[in-house]
């Protein structure tokens, strides 16, 4: 007897409806699931991470453990979803290899290898998507400031359009925004529009900001004709944009540290006490009953930045502790702020100053002749200027097109410290 080959259960539900026929597309059984094995690796690690956090944590609660779960939980779906199309793929290229499949089944098994095939690219780049770190300013408001460059008067001009493009895309996108600073060419300080802009920075007070609008940051180019040219002559002139993240005071109310802050993790001067190691011993130095009779002097020691301190000034060990933590809060708060304060600087090395800033060093380009915007990273063009200026779906078909221009770049950061790795092994 010849033994009954192996078909798929899609397969089975679509020959048993023969007055069903789709349009047959042909496409090669070549295998479509192709992905970096290094970034394969490193989302079945993270998913096992993720299966062993969710379990440690069904009986017990830590903030910690519980937020690495939520960065995880992406990328383990993520990948459940690639291995069930990429086991149906398998399994429908096991069917087409069998000589003894009949003819109708193999079309059908055809035309669901290509649907398979496609799914598998989707489901390829929302895995990459999932693997790409997230920026850590990500969550954070924003701070846009816009500079004239290169042009002159023009350019001045329209730096004054820039920013009222992205006051109408926050107001479209309900992210609440205020001017924090606007000088004119003549040095008023007001936003009445009148005169060229000389320096504006608008502050976008919205969670999530500053990950939007981060792509924004760096030279904007503009091709037009100004209003003050007789001769019609097409003018190319750019304005330098900075995008910052808006770093919260390290107090609740800027003034005064409450209870509220200690115990916040986000809080400047939240410390877990977990990481911190204390010391009770004699107090040292010269004179004094107490001195090398009780234990009253204290050392707590930061374990992750080593942060050291000891306090010995009273003969009350409750009070020796309470003024040593007092001060060991405020040296991490200080480091905390300088750490973010260094990121900040970084940040601006990271984009072209205005001093440095050319008409060449462009990351998009406004041509009103054309009506035609053209972003020189993602290299998408829209011609539809009005929309754009005006902060309409355009602008966000612009900003989307270059955060998954950023995600490609991560990912081949991700493939090249990867390969590296291997090499050095």
């Amino acid at each position: 007897m010849f033994g009954a080959p192996w078909i798929c259960r899609r397969c089975i539900n679509t020959y048993l409806k023969p007055g069903r026929r789709r349009l047959l597309r042909f496409s090669s059984t070549k295998n479509n699931a192709s992905f970096s094995p290094a970034l394969l690796a490193r989302a079945r690690n993270m998913a096992i991470e993720h299966e062993r956090l969710s379990t440690e944590s069904s009986d017990t609660f830590d903030a910690k453990i519980a937020k690495r779960i939520g960065e995880l939980k992406g990328v383990a779906e993520a990948l459940r979803e690639w291995e069930s199309a990429r086991k149906t793929q398998d399994e429908l290229q096991k069917l087409l290899s069998d000589p003894t499949t009949e003819a109708e089944l193999r079309e059908f098994a055809i035309e669901d290898l290509a649907v398979t095939g496609e799914e598998l690219d989707t489901l390829s780049r929302k895995l990459s998507t999932a693997l790409t770190p997230k920026h850590p300013f990500d969550d954070m408001p924003c701070l846009i400031e816009i500079r004239p460059g290169a042009g002159g008067g023009e350019a001045a001009l329209f730096a004054g359009d820039l920013l009222r493009m992205y006051k109408s895309y926050c107001s479209r996108k309900n992210m609440r925004s205020s001017v924090l600073k606007y000088e004119t060419a003549d040095g008023d300080a007001n936003a009445s529009g009148e005169s060229p802009l000389a320096e504006a920075v608008l502050e976008v007070d919205s969670p999530g900001a500053y990950g939007k609008l981060r792509s924004e940051a760096g030279v904007h180019r503009v091709q037009r004709v100004p209003a003050t040219e007789s001769k019609g002559r097409t003018h190319t002139s750019a304005v330098g944009v900075l995008v910052l993240p808006s770093l919260p005071t390290s107090s609740s109310d800027g003034q005064e540290i409450w209870e509220a802050d200690l115990n916040d993790p986000n809080s400047d001067y939240y410390v877990n006490s977990t990481d911190v190691r204390t010391d009770v011993m004699r107090a040292r130095g010269a004179g004094g009953q107490h001195v090398n009779t009780t234990d009253s002097a204290i050392r707590l020691t930061h374990i992750p930045t080593n942060t050291v301190v000891s306090m010995q000034d009273t003969r009350s060990q409750h009070k020796n502790r309470e003024r040593a933590w007092q001060l060991l809060r405020s040296k991490l708060a200080q480091a905390r702020r300088e750490a973010r304060e260094e990121e900040v600087v970084k940040l601006r090395r990271g984009v072209i100053g205005v001093a440095k800033m050319g008409r060449g060093d462009k990351i998009r380009t406004y041509n009103w002749g054309q009506q035609r915007v053209t972003d020189h990273r993602s290299g998408v063009s829209v011609h539809n200027l009005d929309d754009v200026m005006e902060g309409g779906d355009d602008l966000d078909k612009i900003i989307d097109s270059v955060k998954t221009w950023f995600g490609d770049r991560e990912i081949e950061g991700m493939l090249a410290e990867e390969e590296a790795a291997s090499t050095s092994k």
